[in-house]
């Protein structure tokens, strides 16, 4: 097996073992992952400062949860970037700070690592997932990626798009059901 097969593996096991404690695994995933985390938190929160307290908090609860992970739920990666992500949100949430009406070019989001074998682009999930993100029709694929990295409400998308809420509900949900089925298969 080549070192990107390996990534998903070994991230499961930096987990595991951090779920019981051990601190050199920990250190090591925090190694391995946080500058995606980092970028992660960054597009969506636009400030560096909160980014980096987001991170902080990512990470403190990677450390007491790690033990509650399953690896037949989600891959390490999935539980790490939805642990970056609703905390991000919840920030967004308690800051009320407004979501960027400007659109997001999610295609520069940059993972910030210097490794090219654990790159993201690279795994097979991220090229699952980008083929079937470009299934989608491109309103649909817009309103989900921003939806996600944002964290904006439908309220704010469908205000950003100019369309009545219903659409962007319906829209949102009928998108989310075809990347369900796309990734299923």
């Amino acid at each position: 097996m080549n070192k990107q097969a390996d990534e998903p593996l070994a991230l499961e096991s930096l987990l595991s073992r951090t779920g019981q404690g051990d601190a050199s695994a920990f250190a090591e995933l925090y190694q391995r992952t946080s500058m995606r985390l980092f970028g992660i938190c960054l597009r969506m929160l636009r400030d560096r400062n909160e980014a980096e307290d987001v991170l902080q908090e990512v990470f403190v609860t990677v450390w007491r949860r790690a033990r509650d992970f399953e690896s037949t739920l989600a891959a390490a990666t999935t539980w790490l970037v939805t642990l970056a992500r609703n905390r991000a949100i919840d920030r967004l949430r308690q800051r009320r700070m407004r979501v960027p009406l400007e659109p997001i070019d999610f295609d520069t989001l940059a993972d910030g690592r210097v490794v090219p074998a654990v790159d993201a682009e690279a795994s097979q999930e991220y090229r699952r997932l980008r083929r079937c993100l470009e299934s989608l029709e491109p309103d649909d694929r817009k309103s989900v990626r921003e939806a996600f990295f944002s964290g904006a409400t439908y309220k704010e998308l469908a205000e950003r798009c100019q369309v009545p809420l219903g659409t962007m509900k319906s829209r949102i949900r009928r998108a989310l059901a075809q990347l369900r089925t796309c990734l299923e298969t």
